[in-house]
C-alpha cells in the first residue's frame, strides 16, 4: 500500500523516489487522497534535495498522464505539431508572432498559453484585449482553428495536466516555486499533454527574468531539454536576454497592435524580430520542415515578407470569434487608453547627458501592472488599453528630449505613478555600457 508519509521521507532522506510511488503521489495529487500539508512537505524536500533526470522524467509524464493528452492523428493534419514556451519577461510578444510564422511554414502550433502575473506579461491576457476572441473555446473549435489556420492559442483547460494545477496552488504559498525539477514537470507536463512532435523554450535571464542569474537559467535550459528529449519529444532552447524589455513596448491591447505590424511589416523591434526569427528557425528543424538551419531561415523571411504569416493570424483570430478584419483596422478593435503622454529625459529629472546603460526590467513590468495591464494576484481585473510604448533601450543617448516611454494610463495619477517607477528603472551612465547579445546560448539535441 502507498503512503505519501513514506514518499515524503524517502525524498527528505536524499533517496530517489521510485517510478512507483512518484507515480503513486502525483495520483494522490489528482485525486485528492495527498493532502496539501503533504504535498507542501513534498515540495520542501524536492526543493532541499534536487531530483535525478529519472525522477523528473516521470514527475513530468506522471503530471501529463494525469488528465487528456490531445491527439492530433485522427484529424490528419499532414505536419509536425509544434510549440514554443518561454519562462517570461517584459514586452515578450513573441508568440503572437511565431505561431502563425510557423503555421505558414507548414506546421501546425495548439499554443496553449497563461495569464500573466507578478510582473511578467501572459499571452493570453493579450488575446484577451481582442474583442470577441475566445480564450477558452470548446475543443471542437479549438481542433478546427489548429486544422484550418495552423495555430490555435488558447488558455490551459482543466482538463489538462490537472496535478499541475494543485501542485503549482501549494508551491506558490510555500515558497518552492523555484524549484527547477519542479519547474521543469510543470511546464513540459502541460506542453507534452497538447500531443506534440517538437518543442522549443525561451529561456530567459537577466534583471526582468524568473530566472535572473545567468547559471540558474542554464540549469533550467539544461534541465527542460534533458527531460524532454528523454521522454521523446525533440527539443531545444535559447537562452535569451531580459535585461531589458524585448519590444518597445508593454501591455496587453498595446502588444497586440506591435504584434500586428511586426506581422504585416509596419514596424519590426530590432531585438524582437532576432528572438522571433531564432524561435521560428528552431521550431521548422525541430519539426523536420527544414533540413539546415540557413533553409529555415530563408523559409521565415519569406512568409514574412509574403504575408503569409499575417494571414494565418488573422485567420487564427477570425476562427476563434475575433474581428475579420483586425489586421487593417486594429484601432477600432483594440481598446485604447485615456491618457497617452511621453515621459522625456528632461521631466523624469535624470542625468541629461551620457547614455542608458541599465534598466531594472522587473520595475518596467511593475509600471505596467501598477496601471492597471497587470495582477499582483490571480483575481485582479485588467485595463486591456494601458501600458508602455516607445521605450528607450540600452545605448540611446542620454539627451533632454530622450522619450524613455510613452505612458499610456487611466488618470493623470496613474500616469504620474508611472513615471516616478520608470524614473527609479532607468540608470544614465558617463559611458555606454558595453553591448550585450540578444541570444546567449542554444541548448538541446
Amino acid at each position: 500500500m502507498f503512503l505519501a508519509q513514506e514518499a515524503i521521507r524517502t525524498k527528505r532522506d536524499g533517496k530517489p523516489l521510485s517510478e512507483e510511488q512518484i507515480q503513486a503521489f502525483v495520483q494522490g495529487i489528482t485525486d485528492e487522497s495527498v493532502s496539501e500539508g503533504q504535498i507542501a512537505a513534498m515540495a520542501m524536500a524536492i526543493y532541499f534535495q534536487g531530483m535525478n533526470e529519472q525522477e523528473k522524467a516521470t514527475l513530468t509524464l506522471s503530471m501529463r498522464d494525469s488528465g487528456e493528452v490531445l491527439n492530433w492523428q485522427q484529424l490528419d493534419l499532414g505536419g509536425p505539431v509544434l510549440d514554443k514556451h518561454s519562462t517570461g519577461g517584459v514586452g515578450d510578444v513573441v508568440s503572437l508572432m511565431l505561431g502563425p510564422i510557423v503555421a505558414a511554414c507548414g506546421g501546425f502550433v495548439p499554443m496553449i498559453s497563461g495569464r500573466g502575473l507578478g510582473h511578467t506579461g501572459g499571452t493570453l491576457d493579450k488575446f484577451d484585449a481582442i474583442n470577441g476572441y475566445q480564450t477558452k473555446p470548446d475543443n471542437e473549435r479549438f481542433a478546427r482553428t489548429v486544422k484550418e489556420a495552423g495555430v490555435a492559442i488558447i488558455g490551459q483547460t482543466g482538463q489538462l495536466a490537472p496535478a499541475d494545477q494543485r501542485f503549482y496552488a501549494t508551491r506558490d504559498i510555500t515558497a518552492t516555486v523555484e524549484s527547477v525539477p519542479l519547474i521543469t514537470a510543470s511546464i513540459l507536463a502541460k506542453k507534452l499533454a497538447e500531443g506534440l512532435d517538437g518543442l522549443v523554450l525561451d529561456v530567459k535571464t537577466g534583471s526582468g527574468a524568473f530566472m535572473a542569474e545567468y547559471e540558474r537559467a542554464v540549469e533550467l535550459a539544461r534541465s527542460l531539454t534533458s527531460v524532454a528529449n528523454r521522454v521523446g519529444v525533440k527539443t531545444s532552447a535559447l537562452i535569451t536576454d531580459m535585461n531589458q524589455p524585448l519590444a518597445s513596448a508593454a501591455g496587453n491591447a498595446i502588444e497586440v497592435k506591435l504584434a500586428i505590424d511586426y506581422l504585416t511589416g509596419r514596424h519590426r523591434d530590432p531585438r524582437l524580430h532576432v528572438v522571433t526569427h531564432a524561435l521560428a528557425v528552431e521550431m521548422l528543424l525541430q519539426g523536420g520542415l527544414c533540413r539546415t538551419h540557413e533553409q529555415a531561415a530563408e523559409r521565415v523571411e519569406q512568409v514574412l515578407v509574403s504575408g503569409a504569416a499575417a494571414e494565418r493570424f488573422a485567420k487564427m483570430v477570425s476562427l476563434l470569434g475575433g474581428p475579420t478584419d483586425l489586421l487593417e483596422r486594429p484601432e477600432q478593435h483594440l481598446a485604447k487608453a485615456k491618457i497617452i503622454k511621453p515621459l522625456t529625459l528632461a521631466d523624469s529629472g535624470l542625468p541629461q547627458q551620457g547614455w542608458v546603460n541599465a534598466i531594472d526590467t522587473r520595475a518596467v513590468g511593475m509600471a505596467v501592472v501598477a496601471l492597471g495591464g497587470g495582477r499582483r494576484i490571480a483575481s485582479d481585473p485588467l485595463n486591456y488599453a494601458v501600458g508602455l510604448t516607445d521605450l528607450a533601450g540600452i545605448g540611446c543617448k542620454a539627451e533632454a528630449d530622450l522619450v524613455l516611454a510613452t505612458i499610456h494610463a487611466d488618470s493623470e495619477d496613474d500616469w504620474q505613478q508611472a513615471a516616478a517607477t520608470l524614473t527609479e528603472a532607468y540608470r544614465i551612465g558617463a559611458e555606454a555600457a558595453p553591448e550585450q547579445p540578444v541570444i546567449y546560448e542554444r541548448m538541446g539535441d
